[in-house]
């Protein structure tokens, strides 16, 4: 970025707050759905604070919503993460990649992204399918899928890098990939 004062400090950032929880089966990361693409067949819910509950007007009108979470179940929070490594899928060849190469949980920031499929919304939540969360994850704020903004422009694929290498099982979940890494 031209001007920008990498030795500056950063602005300041405000606290998040979370808006609700995630609602699952799943209890343990290892035994969780890796992506909520390869997931649709389980389904979960969505319970929102009260106070945020009249921002779900609308949502009902939309298939698919993103949800952002934080991945609340790290081993320490306040360390800083390896910079590379074997995400679930690299497991069995035991590969390393960068963290931002990846969509593992073991973040800078535990931020989750998920793209699930809304199945019925009601006045203090929602259900949908396709989970990849533990019971009890915290939300961060809901955003609808929008073809017209979220899909990549062009006919042609996108590049998915060492994604586009491997096989991806419907159910694939951490324990059912390998050992973790070392």
């Amino acid at each position: 970025m031209v001007g920008m004062d990498l030795s500056a400090p950063l602005p300041p950032m405000p606290p998040m707050r979370a808006i609700g929880v995630v609602r699952t089966e799943y209890l343990d990361p290892e035994s969780t759905p890796i992506q909520a693409a390869v997931s649709r067949d389980v389904h979960a819910t969505v319970e929102l604070l009260p106070e945020y509950q009249e921002g779900l007007d609308g949502l009902a009108e939309f298939d698919y919503a993103w949800l952002i979470t934080w991945l609340h179940n790290r081993e320490d929070p306040a360390a800083t993460p390896a910079m590379r490594q074997v995400p679930f899928l690299l497991r069995p060849q035991q590969r390393r990649v960068g963290v931002f190469a990846s969509r593992g949980p073991r973040r800078v920031n535990s931020l989750g992204l998920s793209l699930v499929h809304l199945e019925r919304v009601s006045i203090s939540g929602f259900s949908f399918a396709g989970v990849d969360l533990i019971d009890g994850t915290p939300v961060l704020d809901v955003k609808p899928y929008v073809t017209r903004f979220d899909r990549p422009p062009g006919d042609a694929e996108p590049r998915c890098g060492w994604f586009d290498t491997i096989a991806v099982a419907e159910g694939s979940t951490p324990s059912k990939l390998g050992r973790r890494p070392e």
